[in-house]
């Protein structure tokens, strides 16, 4: 049956994709995901879910489109075709329809890059309440109220600080809050782009390789972090990472990609031993066999030294 004919029978987007590994409601629903380049096929036909209070890693070797994937959701491309349902609180969002800003802003989905994006000559807090502006924007009346100081402003920056240092006491930055952020450790920073967009209060977080250039105590305290917002804050995570000590030991869902196609979907332990996972990573175990069989057959064939002289 095709999904078509499933969905004129009254099947739903959730019954086709199947339960979501680790189980959770699902915050985020990916259908049929195409994009193309002119004749580049960048994405093909991906469909997967995201849960709220889980982390969902998508994963493959590079150029596998786990960025394109990202760049979808989050408005910078608009796919050639697929619907990106985001199931808001206050309703449904299609983010193929949205203009940019408005994925962040009103759909609530924030992001990380791979390349840290911080404002390094602002302190660490500044970085922190910058994140809110939104909020500071409307409560100051576009200026106005902010101006004459008034409580409504008032109140609204009071929280905007209480939030920053809130997060900044979860990311261990508290005594960092007065330091430019371009002077932090790396690890520190990444930790600090995590931070700053969890103060956009948003309900789908979306990590970039997060984990890229850190050792292995910078890994570990990101790990805790995310767990933290995960199991404390209910929020689902979606998460592109190299690292598959992360992955493999923070996921509850896996979605792997090759050549910009979907070849497996699941739990770690379901992921980790999918003979398609092993040859996407590995290549064909099967295909080198071959060639040694033959290789060994030639030999074995040939005439061995001294044969002729033998005869």
């Amino acid at each position: 049956m095709s999904a078509d004919t499933a969905i004129a029978q009254g099947a739903t987007s959730a019954d086709l994709l199947g339960p979501i590994p680790g189980g959770g409601q699902a915050r985020l629903t990916v259908e049929h995901l195409t994009m193309r380049f002119g004749g580049l096929v960048a994405i093909d036909d991906v469909s997967f879910q995201a849960a709220d209070g889980r982390i969902t890693a998508i994963i493959g070797p590079n150029g596998a489109g786990k960025t394109t994937v990202f760049n979808c959701l989050t408005g910078f491309y608009k796919p050639t075709v697929g619907r990106l349902a985001l199931h808001h609180p206050s309703g449904e969002f299609l983010l193929e329809r949205l203009e940019g800003f408005r994925t962040a802003q009103d759909a609530g989905v924030a992001r990380t890059f791979q390349n840290i994006r911080l404002f390094p000559r602002m302190t660490v807090l500044e970085n922190l309440i910058v994140a809110q502006h939104n909020k500071l924007m409307r409560a100051s009346g576009y200026t106005v109220f902010g101006l004459f100081g008034l409580k409504r402003y008032r109140d609204a920056e009071e929280k905007a600080v209480e939030l920053a240092r809130y997060w900044l006491d979860r990311t261990l930055l508290t005594e960092a809050a007065d330091q430019e952020a371009g002077n932090l450790p790396y690890g520190d920073q990444r930790r600090l782009e995590v931070a700053r967009a969890m103060c956009t209060e948003p309900v789908l977080l979306c990590l970039d390789e997060p984990a890229a250039g850190l050792n292995p105590r910078e890994s570990q305290l990101l790990n805790q972090l995310l767990m933290f917002i995960r199991d404390e804050h209910k929020m689902g995570i979606l998460l592109i990472e190299h690292d598959m000590s992360v992955v493999m030991g923070i996921s509850d869902h896996i979605v792997v990609l090759d050549y910009g196609r979907k070849i497996s979907d699941g739990d770690p332990e379901f992921v980790r031993n999918d003979p398609a996972v092993i040859r996407a990573y590995l290549g064909e175990e099967e295909e080198e066999d071959e060639t040694a069989g033959e290789t060994a057959a030639g030999q074995e064939g040939a005439p061995r030294e001294g044969d002729e002289r033998d005869a």
